[in-house]
């Protein structure tokens, strides 16, 4: 195992506290894999079935809850709505803290824990900081958070608060938290846990091989994930390229990625053919989990999109409250509104003509539905309320 950075080539023997380069580029992990013992398939599905396939240091006892093994459910009223053969859900909602940050700070936990580090600490939207937050508990660890003032959901930040976190809300947007937090890891003052950090996209891996396990190595057409700090569909590809090491599958899906239109840089820099993005310095949705405008991950992501032959695609705050709904009144599942941009991408490339008829979809659900418990309000008409008697409620029911 080694890091290397996406830009230079260079590769270390270890990863510096920012988790850079001396370049400034993107680091990653570079993984010898050898093929797992005969019979790691029969494993509980979690993200430790997969353990020779991560980094995890010699002797080092994984600070888990158990977190992966998550539904993978078929959506049929939504593969009609989209004019495709097969649609299914990775309800990604499952994870102990109710998303997809949990299999990413699985990995990176156990290794800062391995390390001995005496503080934990990320920028957040929210999920990142309740996932580390958990970990952190778990791991008898002190959390430090970030947040954006006044731009965390309430769901997301009661958690980080429940588990003991030191939240901190800093004044201005979730890159100007995550430049402060990068650098306060250089100075040594906690361990950086953010995306940024190869050993969290290690982790997130465990998603496409689960998908693909799922669906006993039947690669699908297209796999849609929400983007924010984009890192899921960078773990995605990189799974993608470690299954076929391993000879497990030949073709890649094209991975599709999703952005809200007020916060699209990867859209647009796949639009106009650029390498790298122009940040947007104000993002705006109400899908705060993917409120990013300078997407740590950015580079990672166009090279798993254009490597795949995949698409981007930017939706409004309209299609993914949309979306939300559909999801959970045609299909009984409650996402927040960052998961389900993957659904509102899926209906507006079908509304552009951009699917075939043949195409069976994976779309990601990164996060739980109660995650955002405000936006689930706007979902709903306000209950009726009525005297308990009979006539009464039969008209109500009615």
């Amino acid at each position: 195992m080694w890091w290397r950075c996406v830009e230079c080539g260079r590769e270390l023997d270890e990863g510096p506290r920012d988790h850079r380069c001396p370049c400034g580029g993107l680091l990653e992990i570079a993984l010898e894999l050898d093929q797992p013992p005969s019979g790691w398939r029969e494993r509980p599905l979690s993200v430790w079935r997969y353990r020779e396939l991560l980094p995890v240091p010699e002797g080092a006892s994984p600070v888990t809850l158990h977190e992966g093994g998550t539904r993978l459910v078929d959506a049929p009223r939504l593969a009609e709505l989209a004019h495709v053969r097969r649609v299914q859900l990775k309800v990604e909602g499952g994870n102990p803290t109710g998303s997809f940050k949990d299999r990413g700070m699985t990995c990176a936990v156990t290794w800062a824990v391995h390390d001995g580090a005496a503080v934990l600490g990320c920028a957040s939207t929210g999920n990142t900081a309740a996932s580390m937050a958990a970990y952190g508990a778990r791991a008898h660890v002190r959390t430090v958070v970030l947040l954006p003032a006044g731009k965390v959901a309430a769901g997301k930040l009661a958690q980080a608060l429940a588990h003991g976190a030191r939240v901190i809300e800093v004044e201005g947007s979730f890159d100007d938290a995550m430049a402060a937090v990068i650098e306060l890891s250089r100075d040594g003052h906690l361990a950086l846990l953010n995306s940024i950090n190869p050993l969290r996209l290690e982790g997130q891996k465990t998603l496409m091989y689960e998908v693909l396990d799922q669906r006993d190595l039947a690669v699908p057409d297209r796999v849609v994930y929400p983007v924010g700090n984009a890192g899921n569909i960078s773990a995605g590809h990189k799974a993608l390229v470690d299954y076929g090491e391993l000879g497990y599958i030949k073709d890649r899906p094209r991975l599709t990625g999703i952005q809200a239109e007020g916060a699209a840089p990867i859209v647009r820099a796949l639009n106009e053919g650029a390498f790298a993005i122009v940040p947007i310095e104000r993002p705006s949705t109400l899908a705060t989990a993917i409120q990013i405008g300078r997407p740590v991950s950015a580079l990672k992501a166009l090279r798993a999109i254009r490597d795949t032959d995949g698409v981007a695609r930017a939706v409004s705050d309209e299609q993914i409250t949309d979306a939300q709904g559909l999801l959970a009144r045609l299909e009984g599942v409650f996402a927040e509104p960052a998961s389900a941009a993957s659904v509102a991408g899926l209906l507006a490339l079908a509304a552009d003509g951009a699917l075939d008829a043949s195409e069976e979809v994976v779309c990601v659900l990164t996060g739980h539905g109660l995650k955002d418990p405000a936006a689930a309000e706007r979902l709903a008409k306000p209950p009726i309320t009525v005297q308990p008697e009979r006539a009464a409620l039969i008209e109500a029911i009615r």
